[in-house]
């Protein structure tokens, strides 16, 4: 495993987590959203998608590397 690169997978994830899952959490609200509103709502959730599919491709492959040589 590369630790390295499995170190810094995790550290981009918790920057996402920060940066978006407070968009993507339900709102309790009675009033319907506005199209506006929805259209960032889905915008925030493509963006999350695509940066946590890339995530999870540099942790399995931080899992299946091979250390790095010490040098």
């Amino acid at each position: 495993m590369d630790a390295q690169r499995f170190k810094d997978a995790y550290e981009r994830l918790e920057t996402l987590d920060e940066r978006l899952t407070h968009n993507l959490r339900p709102r309790s609200s009675l009033k319907q959203p506005s199209v506006e509103q929805l259209a960032e709502q889905m915008r925030d959730a493509q963006q999350y998608v695509l940066e946590m599919k890339d995530i999870v491709r540099d942790l399995f492959q931080a899992i299946a590397a091979k250390p790095p040589a010490a040098g």
